[in-house]
């Protein structure tokens, strides 16, 4: 197997790399130039090093305690804040999702994160980028090899920032001197310039290199979303195309891996188990980013996965059905360890009924199976003080599946009838968020209590590829050609397949990501970028409404989308603090946080519509200025 590039803290130490967090203040403040000093770029080491720094920044999106994912989630159709204990999380986002508001906090939301660490990021690459004649290279292959990697990321980080936050500065070089006057520039403008810079990258990086890095097929998945995004449907097809039928990456049909020998479980749990993501026999990953307790540069506090995406299930008030004795109890030692089985979660990322429950129309699908999917009745009673009851009504609950509560029973149920739905009781993918650790207490910090530890993680899969391909053909108007790829991830995962080409539209396609790529997908960045397309084009969706740009943020598919299947935000549904979930369509876009502008004093980065500060704006550039 290819070594892991994971060397990254002692590569990023050696070339004086400043953290991308280590300053509070934006990106575009004067005095921050490069984060690397430039005497130390004179050698291939180096380059590759500040490439192993821009793979640890697209990582650091997907863990942590409140991680970014989080934010991207809850702007969608998928999930909301499920952080019911507190009135700050982004719930009601009108209110809360403001230009001066706190933006990067995990208490909070992470929009601001988004806006600091991507453009960071964009600087990392133009390091390589304006460094690149420096160093002496064994030839021509490992030098653009090296620039390639630096375009891959520009365009993977500018691909998202422009369906975040819509038109935005466009970068090309590093800086020397501080600037103060940075201008928007059209997204259409940027994402022409990434579709180039592709391009050149598809001629260059090669796949087979070592877990981590970029692959050819990554190039090619990220430049079938940039030619969507351009509405190059034929461009995004044939860029499919390369990675589907290269040769190289299959579909994972049959079981491998470490728990293939698992007969409780299926090829999907093995897909998704951490010690298999980055084997050789894996052919399915085609960008990953490696986080391991073990090795240098790990995350600190691990993927807290299990924190972030299982419900609070250890202090929601449950009693057995009689009422008055605590059902389940969470501790590591118990006998019956609910906590190791399945993580011990606070409910951060709270499934929407969409999500969770209407999109699983079948019994035979993989990834809603039992065991892989979990719901609250699949726990189980595991209070000692329950077997150790005289009562054998009650002894014998012990081990036995939690009862399901109704309007008849739950105020024995819960203690004086209080749940929290929101934030203790729904259903999750276990098969997808299941971190446990190979050093278990004594070693993994993470492990004690139980709430996801490191462990690789998928940006780019296949499977997503095909979902590409698929969505393509949907707006090309090939249904049937659309259906047969879908089909390809349904099969796979043992789902019953689809027969109607007439009934293939984007909805289709949104749901079957939604079932496939769960916490990998950054779902608001895809839905805004699906609006944009229907306002481009003015393609009517699958309700027969159509869209223009004129007013893009205020009548957009996005919002349209978020109402028709996220109930907690069309419903406006209260938290226990009085917080009501609302979104607005201006949400399409999030706001350009006011810091990168009022330190930006000769230029104008625009504000997006629905925001304070909009009413400023000028007319975005509409061509590349160095």
């Amino acid at each position: 197997m290819k070594k892991i590039n994971i060397k990254i803290a002692a590569i990023v130490a050696s070339i004086g790399l400043l953290t991308v967090n280590g300053c509070k203040k934006s990106f575009l403040d004067s005095d921050q130039l490069s984060q690397y000093s430039p005497e130390n770029l004179d050698n291939v080491d180096a380059l590759k090093g500040v490439l192993n720094a821009l793979g640890r920044a697209s990582r650091n999106e997907f863990f942590g305690d409140s991680a970014p994912l989080l934010t991207e989630s809850l702007f969608s159709d998928v999930a909301v804040d499920g952080t019911t204990d507190k009135s700050t999380p982004a719930q009601n986002l009108v209110s809360q999702i403001t230009p001066d508001a706190n933006l990067d906090n995990d208490d909070f939301n992470k929009v601001g994160w988004y806006w600091t660490n991507f453009f960071a990021a964009v600087r990392s690459a133009n390091t390589i980028v304006s460094n690149i004649d420096r160093p002496k290279y064994t030839s021509e292959q490992q030098k653009n090899e090296i620039l390639a990697g630096a375009y891959f990321y520009r365009a993977y980080f500018y691909y998202r920032l422009v369906h975040e936050f819509g038109d935005v500065p466009l970068l090309l070089k590093d800086l020397t001197s501080p600037k103060y006057d940075f201008y928007s520039t059209k997204r259409e403008v940027i994402l022409q310039k990434m579709k180039e810079d592709l391009t050149f990258a598809q001629q260059w990086i090669k796949d087979g290199g070592n877990k981590g890095e970029v692959t050819n097929g990554a190039v090619n998945h990220l430049l079938a979303k940039i030619n969507l995004a351009l509405g190059d449907f034929d461009g995004a097809i044939a860029a499919a195309n390369k990675v589907i039928d290269g040769g190289t990456y299959a579909l994972m049909r049959n079981r491998f891996g470490s728990t293939a020998g698992d007969l409780t479980k299926n090829v999907v749990w093995d897909l998704h188990r951490m010690d298999n993501k980055a084997i050789s026999a894996n052919k399915e990953a085609l960008l990953l980013v490696i986080d391991r307790q073990t090795l240098q540069g790990r995350t600190d506090l691990g993927s807290q996965l299990m924190r972030n995406t299982v419900p609070a299930w250890h202090f929601n008030n449950l009693n057995i059905p009689q009422g008055g004795l605590q059902a389940i109890v969470d501790g590591i030692n118990a006998e019956i360890p609910l906590t190791r089985m399945y993580g011990r979660g606070i409910g951060r990322y709270r499934g929407t009924y969409y999500s969770t429950t209407q999109i699983w129309t079948d019994q035979t699908d993989y990834r809603h199976a039992k065991g892989m999917w979990m719901d609250m009745t699949d726990l189980v009673y595991n209070n000692p003080a329950i077997k150790n009851s005289k009562d054998p009504a009650i002894s014998s609950l012990y081990g036995k599946p939690v009862v399901q509560y109704t309007k008849d029973n739950i105020n024995k149920v819960f203690t004086n009838g209080a749940v929290d739905t929101i934030r203790h009781w729904f259903s999750w993918p276990h098969y997808k968020v299941f971190i446990n650790s190979t050093n278990q207490f004594a070693e993994d910090p993470n492990w004690n209590p139980p709430r996801g530890t490191n462990t690789d993680w998928y940006v780019f899969r296949l499977a997503e590829t095909y979902l590409l391909r698929a969505e393509a053909y949907v707006w090309k108007g090939q249904q049937g050609l659309a259906m047969a790829d879908i089909n390809q991830v349904r099969g796979r995962a043992n789902a019953q397949l689809l027969t109607d080409a007439s009934k293939v539209n984007i909805g289709t396609v949104l749901d079957e990501r939604a079932r496939e790529l769960f916490w990998e997908e950054p779902r608001k960045t895809e839905l805004t970028r699906i609006a944009f397309i229907f306002a481009k084009t003015g393609i009517a969706s699958y309700t027969g409404k159509t869209y223009t740009l004129a007013n893009f943020s205020q009548n957009n598919f996005f919002y349209d989308r978020i109402i028709e299947k996220n109930s907690f935000y069309r419903d406006k549904v209260p938290t226990l603090q009085g917080v009501r979930y609302e979104i607005a369509p201006y949400h399409v876009l999030w706001p350009v946080p006011a810091a990168a502008q009022r330190f930006n004093t000769n230029g104008m980065i625009n504000q997006n519509e629905g925001y304070t500060g909009a009413e400023k704006n000028v007319p975005p550039l509409d061509k590349i200025v160095e």
